[in-house]
């Protein structure tokens, strides 16, 4: 159990260091930008004056090391600062947009996990048949095709066309939860199609690498019906790169929203990161490339540790 606690710390403080360096990498991006930033949000019609009491304001004034480790310390207590266009904090008006971005994450994960891991072991046990063949071609297909192109085309053909689905995914408070699922169906679906394909492909994968294992063909040799093969051999096995898959797919789905949301207008994380950049919002462009790190940072810990615990191999490593 020592073993097992040794591995998991190790893996948490590599992940904060992981994290230190991408806020460095985040805050000094922002400062290396061309022009001043005082002057973006002021406008070319600023005085001189104006725009150094700007400066001050911003804390523009102290050097950049100063200002980094103040940013970290508040981030650290959830702290982002001021937003430079509407003066709230930046927490503040982040998080039910996060919580929205979460939501959307979640429904689509919901229906996409399941499905994928089921389509992954059936197309195992059918390999090479044309059940295989149409699911291989049907998986290309969604990878190979942008987010954005999908959703236009869900867009054209459940919203447009049928009026099956509404384009735009508005939310209100007063909305029921039948509805908002409703609402937000077709952003839903876009992300489905995206990473089913690629979670069922490595399931498929995972699977018919141990089907080719000696104790797999032996468990054959005695008789075993196929899907127990499947259930009580191979299955076991395949937990851990299974689940690194899909806690990738899921850093995904939170992480690389951004297109989906601006295509459906879907009021997330993405959506808001997409305007800030436009009105050179800097404190929320950081705050959300900060939290888009922590995220896929903390779920490929978790599918690091999910890892550890279902492989006896990696448990007990020589």
């Amino acid at each position: 159990m020592g073993g097992i606690f040794g591995l998991v710390l190790k893996r948490l403080l590599l992940g904060l260091v992981t994290l230190l360096v991408v806020s460095i990498l985040i805050f000094f991006a922002v400062e290396l930008l061309p022009g001043d930033i005082a002057q973006a949000v002021l406008g070319q019609g600023a005085t001189d004056e104006t725009v150094r009491a700007m400066r001050e304001q911003l804390g523009l004034d102290r050097p950049a090391l100063v200002r980094y480790l103040e940013w970290l310390f508040g981030a650290l207590q959830g702290d982002f600062g001021v937003s430079l266009v509407s003066g709230e904090r930046v927490s503040e008006v982040i998080s039910d947009r996060f919580a929205n971005t979460l939501f959307l994450a979640a429904y689509a994960a919901v229906i996409a996990v399941p499905i994928s891991i089921i389509l992954g072991i059936m197309v195992a046990l059918l390999r090479n048949s044309l059940f295989d063949r149409v699911a291989n071609v049907l998986t290309l297909t969604s990878i190979s095709s942008p987010e954005f192109f999908l959703g236009y085309i869900l867009i054209l053909y459940l919203a447009v066309k049928t009026s099956y689905f509404p384009a735009i995914a508005s939310l209100s408070s007063d909305m029921s939860f039948p509805d908002l699922l409703h609402r937000t169906f077709l952003p839903a679906l876009t992300l489905v199609l995206v990473v089913t394909a690629h979670m069922m492909r490595m399931t498929r994968a995972a699977i018919i690498n141990l089907l080719a294992s000696p104790y797999i063909e032996m468990a054959r040799l005695k008789g075993v019906p196929p899907w127990l093969v499947i259930v009580r051999h191979a299955l076991p096995n395949a937990w851990a790169p299974i689940i690194n898959v899909v806690a990738l797919n899921l850093a995904y789905l939170i992480t690389g929203v951004v297109l989906v949301e601006v295509v459906f207008v879907y009021p997330g994380i993405g959506q808001f990161l997409v305007d800030a950049v436009a009105k050179r919002d800097f404190p929320i462009v950081q705050a959300c490339c900060l939290i888009f790190a922590a995220t896929f940072i903390l779920l490929n810990l978790a599918a690091d540790v999910g890892a550890i615990l279902t492989n006896p191999r990696l448990r007990h490593p020589k």
